[in-house]
């Protein structure tokens, strides 16, 4: 149905439940993971999961509704945002991390220690171990506001 004007009418277009494919959402906070230059294929892959999961399980309302195909099956849910992958050096590692303690953001961080550890209490105990300005990071990811991480993220790079 059209109006007088000619443009289409909203009452005959029923809302979508979710934005089109085609609809940008601009989000308040940004999720990035930075990864060490030089790992394993492999290493990138396991440390980006695990630093993952703790931001996804960092603040609730994260993690969206579950995903359902058209056969009915459900999936699990995933985050909500892009996350946004970058590579640096041991440096920047550790001024993103510097950063984001300094503005009260609370990174999730991989230690190259914990390649060699077999359980979550290892790897807890192993970070304790060192001082956060001396941890031999190989992965951080933070989730903040948007202007405070991209500065924090200035120095790293996109991941090709």
């Amino acid at each position: 149905m059209t109006d007088t004007t000619g443009a289409a009418s909203a009452a005959s277009d029923p809302a979508p439940s979710e934005p089109a494919p085609s609809d940008t959402v601009r989000f308040d906070t940004k999720v990035a993971v930075v990864l060490r230059e030089g790992l394993a294929p492999w290493q990138e892959l396991n440390v980006t999961a695990f630093l993952l999961s703790g931001i996804a399980t960092s603040e609730p309302g994260l993690v969206g509704e579950p995903y359902e195909d058209a056969d009915g099956q459900t999936y699990l849910p995933m985050l909500r945002q892009p996350v946004l992958v970058h590579l640096a050096d041991a440096t920047v590692l550790q001024t993103v991390r510097a950063k984001a303690v300094e503005r009260g953001i609370v990174p999730a961080v991989y230690t190259a220690d914990l390649f060699s550890t077999g359980h979550d209490a290892a790897n807890r105990a192993a970070v304790r171990a060192v001082a956060g300005a001396d941890l031999d990071l190989v992965g951080v990811a933070v989730r903040g506001p948007r202007n405070a991480v991209d500065r924090m993220l200035k120095p790293a790079r996109l991941h090709p």
